[in-house]
């Protein structure tokens, strides 16, 4: 990558720039090259066509990881109104790499969390590049245990290549605070819908996205492992990380048909960050669709809806 530049994409630009420095030129000199850039505008359809109808899985990841993706705070901005952000887990601090807090949605009352991996170098050092410690998932928690008192519903977003896995983080509970989240994330009473916006990865995705639906963005992925990470386990070779992509199944559309996602949302043509608007109200119209069908519901049905959603993932065997 190279100034947001992803390398599949480098001959879509370079065309780009072509048609634009011959608009430059036409404006410049007063001549007439309609033409030419109509052959290359068209030419660079069919090759933006190509490239993003063609997607692989390492390719997704990459652009999951875009240096402009929109973060949480730019959905936030987008899709609700009168956000109120709170802050600390009343135990030890306030996590930034989480940001939680009420909002209005389509005018009524919601709770909204997710994680904030940052803009530029300064926010991103200052979040954490996302990587929530456990007062991250507490703060989540005692957010999620209010508005489920108060009756409001909880959305989720999803984007961080896990929980920090430093020593500071497991001298404080991290794997504890994790699993206390999915154990009462599980017995919540109002509706919960996870959006995995970017990355989804492990435990640190896990423990916000217990949920009665989870959607997902059309190039994010949602793994138990980042590829880098299976690789060197795999292969004892981080540069395997495309093998170890397509071996997972983390895109949208694996998850998808193994029944694990409930919806994919459409992205623009290369990723969200090429239109944050558009990409907020699809968002916007997924989470209102998702959610109607569940506030219609008692809150014994919300919650055997949850559990019935996690039991048919996967095949388990019980024993006695």
């Amino acid at each position: 990558m190279n100034n947001g530049q992803l390398t599949f994409e480098k001959p879509l630009n370079e065309l780009r720039g072509k048609i634009a420095e011959l608009r430059k030129f036409t404006q410049e000199k007063e001549i007439d090259l309609s033409e030419e850039i109509a052959t290359l505008e068209e030419k660079a359809r069919r090759l933006e066509e190509q490239i993003y109808g063609n997607l692989s899985t390492w390719q997704k990841v990459q652009i999951a990881r875009h240096v402009a993706r929109p973060t949480t705070l730019d959905y936030i901005q987008q899709i609700f109104t009168d956000f109120v952000e709170l802050h600390g887990d009343r135990l030890y601090g306030d996590d930034p790499a989480i940001v939680g807090g009420i909002a209005k949605f389509n005018g009524s009352p919601v709770t909204v969390i997710g994680h904030e991996r940052g803009k530029d170098t300064k926010d991103k050092i200052a979040r954490n590049f996302g990587l929530p410690h456990p007062e991250g998932y507490r703060k989540a928690l005692r957010l999620m245990q209010q508005a489920d008192k108060f009756n409001r519903p909880i959305i989720c977003f999803i984007d961080t290549q896990g929980a920090h896995p430093g020593i500071e983080a497991e001298e404080r509970g991290q794997s504890e605070a994790i699993a206390r989240n999915l154990r009462e994330m599980a017995g919540f009473r109002v509706p919960i819908i996870c959006v995995v916006t970017g990355e989804g990865g492990s435990g640190g995705a896990l423990a916000i996205s217990v949920g009665n639906r989870l959607l997902m963005l059309e190039n994010a992925y949602y793994s138990v492992i980042s590829p880098e990470g299976a690789a060197a386990i795999l292969w004892r070779d981080a540069t395997k990380a495309q093998e170890a992509a397509e071996a997972l199944k983390i895109t949208a559309q694996d998850l998808y048909s193994l029944g694990v996602v409930d919806e994919i949302i459409k992205e623009p043509k290369g990723g969200a960050h090429k239109d944050v608007t558009a990409q907020s109200i699809a968002i916007k119209e997924a989470i209102s669709q998702s959610l109607s069908p569940l506030l219609a519901m008692s809150d014994e049905e919300r919650m055997i809806d949850r559990h019935t959603k996690f039991e048919k993932i996967g095949v388990f065997t019980t024993v006695g």
